[in-house]
């Protein structure tokens, strides 16, 4: 005889993790989407006590490409998200990306940013314990 699945365990959510098996980790409220991402700002916090670094925001967002109307019909605007934008104490900015992999979609939105800003964006990978340019 066949079992059926009580309705609540389809729709309960088992787990925080992201299609790339990423846990979410919650540090000072805020809510990171990996551990290493939460780990980067962990060090971005120590930096800025030791002074080397001003600022730092999160999750700065850039537009892309801006919304327009074709034939009555309204286009959104491509936009991105970075996951930090660093001020350091010697007046230079970057913006980083916390990657566990580089993506297609990542690697295109990274292009059009580049060609309109005309900055580039640093994209790390915690490897070990230690931080690695991507």
């Amino acid at each position: 005889m066949r079992q059926s699945i009580p309705r609540s365990s389809l729709t309960r959510r088992t787990s925080t993790r992201s299609k790339y098996n990423a846990k979410k980790v919650v540090i000072d409220n805020i809510k990171f989407d990996s551990k290493a991402e939460a780990a980067y700002y962990q060090r971005l916090k120590l930096l800025k006590m030791t002074g080397e670094v001003v600022s730092f925001d999160l999750q700065p967002e850039f537009i892309l490409q801006d919304s327009f109307r074709k034939n009555g019909k309204l286009y959104r605007a491509i936009k991105y998200k970075a996951d930090f934008l660093v001020r350091y104490s010697d007046g230079h900015e970057e913006l980083i990306d916390v990657k566990g992999m580089l993506t297609k979609e990542f690697r295109i939105k990274q292009k059009l940013f580049e060609l309109r800003y005309m900055q580039s964006i640093k994209c790390v990978k915690l490897k070990g314990r230690q931080f690695v340019e991507v």
